[in-house]
């Protein structure tokens, strides 16, 4: 009898080490196919708040209502945990070809531009087909005018190609402030054809006072350059009024799902809860605040997981990633066992990479097979995080990134078309399901994830 025990015991060993199962995990990823949580949440954020630019009254009624949101979904230990920013606000905004063919313009100011006086600039306009062309532009070369790069963005499910012609915003404004520009106009970095500027930040290098800067409507855009290939002098005038406010309050907000065992480390997932003010922010980033709310709530109302969940919903990322710096400094000791963060629309989810230790490799396997019947499949790339949780990657925290479909998603991106009837609910449950498969395997596996 004790040795039908004994093997008894080691066949159920290899299922009870588990605190889910396959079958579980596919319960709760297929329940998720018709969650409403992730919509009302999106719904709720940008109808009750809006847009929600970071270090405003915006941004701090957003944290107000969503300490009320996730405390009303059951999350525990629900706070804000404020800190200090320098603030940016836009003014009037307005621009136009003066010369040779009047036109006006759709322009939005970039983020930390400088301004115009209050009566606007008005110079002669010097075409720059790339940013390498700015780059190699003699010193000095532009005092006194306004540059114009023009960079088509193309379109990429993965988004790949934003870092290239992103260089435009990133860079563009301080580099042609060294170079003496009076001001300077990019066309959007986006990949529309609407009348519709993108908005986004840009740094000033330390000592290099910030000039005006703007983006332009990809038509407004082309249309520029066709009015440079008349072969005649261009003449523009800008009123750019935006200031800088000083420190201003901001804050991430944390709620979690108490784990059973502290010492296996903590899940952190999330995304950014402040948004641009052009639109009210519901792929960026209501959306992935909702997804990783939702998915979190159902593995809470599943039982209690062994790795405690934080759902983290980062303020003042769009300005420069303060919130992932203050997390880490406040939560950099702890043990952490993954991260993973939705910031890149609400479209279906098609792919996942993963930077993990060795010994989570099974895990990873387990993961791939859940997500499998949702159409995502195993990339071969390292996992990088987003903004909001690099500084947790950089301090050597596991993460995983659930690939979103990206190819319209700089058609909208930091623009005012950025609104709640852009997000497809069907994917957006999609997406649900998918964090939430991985959330129920990576919570509760056994083996170490990280560093603990």
């Amino acid at each position: 009898m004790w040795m039908r025990k004994l093997i008894l015991l080691a066949l159920l060993a290899p299922a009870a080490a588990f605190a889910t199962t396959p079958d579980k995990t596919a319960s709760l990823r297929d329940a998720a196919l018709k969650d409403d949580v992730a919509w009302d949440i999106v719904e709720g954020l940008t109808t009750e708040v809006g847009p929600r630019l970071a270090g405003t009254e915006a941004e701090a009624r957003a944290r107000t209502w969503a300490v009320a949101r996730l405390n009303s979904l059951g999350f525990k230990n629900v706070r804000i945990e404020p800190y200090q920013m320098p603030v940016w606000v836009r003014g009037i905004e307005t621009g136009e070809i003066i010369a040779p063919f009047p036109h006006k313009l759709a322009l939005t100011a970039i983020g930390n531009s400088g301004a115009t006086p209050a009566a606007g600039l008005e110079a002669e306009v010097v075409l720059f087909r790339t940013i390498a062309d700015l780059e190699a532009a003699p010193d000095g070369s532009l005092k006194g005018k306004i540059a114009y790069v023009g960079n088509a963005m193309k379109r990429a499910q993965d988004g790949s190609s934003y870092g290239y012609y992103g260089k435009a915003r990133f860079a563009g404004p301080n580099i042609a402030a060294k170079k003496g520009a009076a001001a300077i106009v990019i066309r959007s970095i986006g990949t529309d054809n609407h009348r519709v500027p993108h908005t986004g930040n840009t740094r000033f290098d330390e000592g290099v006072a910030a000039i005006p800067a703007a983006a332009l409507s990809v038509p407004d855009a082309e249309n520029l350059e066709r009015v440079f290939a008349r072969g005649k002098a261009v003449r523009m005038k800008l009123v750019l009024t935006p200031r800088n406010i000083g420190t201003q309050e901001s804050g991430n907000v944390i709620a979690e799902v108490p784990g059973s065992d502290p010492a296996a480390g903590v899940i952190v997932v999330g995304g950014h809860l402040d948004s641009w003010d052009l639109g009210t922010g519901a792929i960026d980033d209501a959306a992935g605040v909702a997804i990783t709310a939702a998915a979190a709530k159902r593995i809470m109302d599943a039982g209690t997981p062994r790795r405690t969940i934080r759902v983290v919903w980062f303020g003042s990322e769009e300005v420069g990633g303060y919130g992932g710096r203050d997390y880490l400094r406040r939560h950099g000791g702890e043990p952490h066992a993954l991260t993973g963060e939705s910031d890149f629309g609400a479209d279906r989810i098609w792919r996942f990479n993963v930077t993990v230790n060795d010994a989570a490799k099974p895990v990873v396997d387990r993961i791939e097979a859940a997500l499998a019947p949702l159409g995502v499949t195993r990339g071969d790339e390292p996992a990088t995080g987003g903004a909001d949780i690099r500084p947790l990657v950089s301090a050597g925290v596991p993460v995983i990134d659930l690939n979103q479909d990206g190819t319209r998603y700089f058609d909208i991106h930091h623009t005012a078309d950025d609104t709640l009837d852009k997000v497809d609910p069907e994917q957006l449950r999609q997406n649900v399901a998918a964090w939430t498969a991985m959330l129920d395997v990576a919570a509760n596996a056994p083996e170490a994830l990280g560093k603990q």
